[in-house]
């Protein structure tokens, strides 16, 4: 900016944004000096750097509001965790079906959990059907990203919204 700029000669852009063509360094902080703005560097270049006539302090606060707006719109993804068991009801399953798509609408990911207990880990092919219809149910609206897996006494499988 001004003073600090190095190099003898830049291609200066004034404040209408008009190009000005190749010009010494001095000529270029007159410009802006007689314009009552900043001259600023923009690009860097080896032969002649891209200089700008504008109000520093103007363009510093509109990059601070634009990284701002950017940060406010971003949507950070959860995890969201669904618990459930291999005899599970018909109406509770619908329950938590309606659960998981409202999260999917939210943006967030699910983790269905199904846990095993005493004698239904005889049985892992009753879990496996339980995530295959859960998998079948929601297929319009999520992709499986982490299929169903054994961990232990307990079986995952994570889904994403499309």
């Amino acid at each position: 900016m001004n003073q600090d700029i190095r190099a003898p000669r830049v291609l200066l852009i004034d404040q209408n944004g008009e190009k000005q063509g190749i010009m010494p360094l001095s000529a270029a902080l007159e410009a802006a000096e007689e314009a009552g703005l900043d001259l600023v560097q923009i690009v860097n270049n080896p032969e002649a750097p891209v200089c700008k006539i504008l109000d520093y302090g103007k363009h510093r606060f509109q990059e601070q509001k634009k990284k701002a707006e950017a940060r406010k719109r971003q949507k950070v993804v959860e995890l969201k965790e669904v618990k459930l068991r291999p005899n599970i009801d018909s109406h509770d399953y619908e329950v938590k079906a309606k659960a998981m798509r409202r999260f999917f609408e939210d943006g967030d990911k699910v983790k269905v959990t199904l846990r095993f207990r005493g004698r239904e880990m005889a049985h892992p092919e009753l879990g496996m059907k339980l995530m295959h219809k859960v998998q079948a149910d929601f297929d319009e609206v999520a992709k499986v990203e982490f299929a169903p897996k054994m961990e232990g006494r307990q079986m995952i499988m994570i889904l994403a919204p499309r």
